[in-house]
């Protein structure tokens, strides 16, 4: 078998980052844009010891769960990894990978995450959920000035202005911008030579609120006929804040330090809504709702119709009655903190990004929420600095704060990282009562949960939940509790 051979593969699995699985010749492929169940032409582009990577070259046979894809532009973009699945077997494949993870990293035994996870947790209509979207501007193939997405493992732009995952609002904006640079002679970024002015346009729109920012992020100190741009702009429905991001640096990382409002509010706001994770059908929305207010730079889910459900569960797993004292580490903006808090007695979050902490604390006294506190640091620093600090001389808990370092619940949602082990230990130390897990990697999440459940821990609850349709990203969701001998 040599490179670029043509074979015939029966499609019998899919990994971890979406690609169809099949043997030829007792050797395991991998191959990108074909689902289980498919019978398909491949041609082989790389080989190892054991396995290779082969390329999609015809459908023989189309599987049953294969589906004709919303966007032309899928396997190109590499965005939706799995936009070709058929939903149902999308939510089925991503709870097949926690559960290995969980059994794999984990060392659980495969009846334990079959037994405590409940169905997943997906939405009715997969598309148009993405609250944010951030297209690199640049130059396409005859010169013309492009804006979309990155193709996959490159920085070749695939253009495309309506992406099938982000609201139409945005084609309407950057149609906008396009014509804006076009008219005025205004150059997109090379990011090779290191010229050009307008390097991303960042949009993001409130689903309840229907408030639209925008955030032009330049490699200069302004745009020329600066106002003809706004002109175009806020005249959108729904347009609240236009800004500009400085960043003259010859980097991959989008945004600068300096970032400066042109026109309107310096933030939109937007509503999460409690809902009811118990209710038949399943999580209906409450009148409960938190109120958020979003600059260009805060951290804030994509996917707000699944982030109720995401919280609405991290909610009921804490098992509030209003009197418990709550840590949430890695709490951001406070998004988790502000539900919490309005059935628990206090609520300290953590957080290491100073913006996300300001803008924690002014979404509580939006609300009108007096019993959340933030501090800013790591939390794997914070967290044993203020445990050990609260420690009277023989070790013993002090009087003042005792319920701080003793909580009844900790809510966790780290980084993909996960947890850092200063932090599990801490926390272990501390003793809470229950403990809720909320992970957008399954397998560091199995590691954590290793710790924890040898800590004295067990796992009682968990779901997955779609945060990110036709990806293979997803969140998941455990409450593990403190075993009772």
């Amino acid at each position: 078998m040599q490179k670029n051979d043509l074979i015939r593969l029966e499609v019998t699995d899919m990994g971890t980052d979406g690609a169809g699985i099949g043997r030829y010749e007792g050797m395991t492929f991998f191959v990108k844009d074909a689902v289980v169940g498919d019978v398909i032409q491949a041609r082989v582009m790389k080989l190892k010891k054991n396995y290779g990577f082969a390329r999609l070259e015809k459908i023989l046979t189309p599987s049953v769960y294969r589906v004709e894809p919303a966007c032309e532009l899928h396997r190109p973009c590499g965005g939706c990894q799995i936009q070709t699945l058929l939903y149902d077997s999308q939510l089925a494949l991503k709870q097949k990978v926690v559960y290995e993870n969980l059994v794999r990293i984990g060392g659980f035994a495969p009846e334990v995450p079959a037994h405590i996870f409940g169905p997943p947790v997906g939405m009715a209509y997969p598309y148009r959920y993405r609250n944010k979207a951030q297209y690199p501007i640049g130059t396409g193939k005859e010169g013309e000035i492009v804006a979309g997405f990155y193709a996959a493992r490159s920085h070749n732009i695939i253009p495309v202005t309506d992406c099938r995952l982000g609201v139409a609002e945005n084609k309407v904006v950057l149609d906008c911008v396009l014509s804006y640079m076009k008219e005025n002679g205004v150059k997109p970024y090379d990011e090779a030579t290191g010229k050009g002015l307008i390097r991303h346009v960042l949009i993001r729109y409130g689903f309840v609120t229907e408030e639209i920012m925008v955030c032009v992020i330049i490699n200069g100190s302004g745009l020329p006929a600066q106002e003809k741009l706004i002109g175009r702009l806020c005249e959108i429905r729904g347009m609240k804040s236009i800004s500009l991001n400085q960043n003259k640096k010859k980097t991959n990382v989008i945004f600068g330090e300096t970032t400066e409002t042109i026109w309107g509010k310096e933030y939109i706001t937007d509503y999460i809504y409690l809902r009811d994770s118990t209710s038949e059908p399943e999580f209906q929305r409450t009148d409960t709702a938190i109120a958020y207010r979003i600059s260009p730079q805060s951290f804030y889910q994509v996917n707000p119709e699944q982030t109720e459900k995401l919280y609405s569960l991290a909610l009921e797993y804490a098992g509030l009655t209003g009197k418990e004292t709550v840590w949430d580490l890695y709490c951001g903006i406070g998004t988790i903190s502000l539900f919490l808090a309005q059935r628990a007695g206090m609520v300290y979050g953590v957080e290491a990004v100073g913006q996300a902490v300001e803008d924690a604390r002014k979404n509580a006294e939006y609300n009108g929420i007096t019993n959340a506190v933030f501090f800013e640091g790591k939390a794997e620093e914070v967290l044993p600095e203020f445990y050990q600090n609260g420690m009277d001389g023989d070790g013993h808990l002090d009087g003042e704060g005792a319920d701080m370092r003793h909580p009844d619940v900790i809510v966790v949602d780290p980084p993909r990282k996960g947890c850092d082990v200063r932090c599990l230990d801490v926390m272990l130390r501390m003793r809470p009562e229950r403990i809720v897990y909320v992970s957008c990697d399954s397998a560091t999440l199995a590691r954590d949960l290793r710790i924890l459940c040898d800590g004295g821990y067990e796992i009682k609850k968990g779901r997955v939940v779609d945060q990110f349709c036709h990806t293979m990203h997803v969140e998941t969701i455990v409450l593990i509790q403190k075993k009772t001998s």
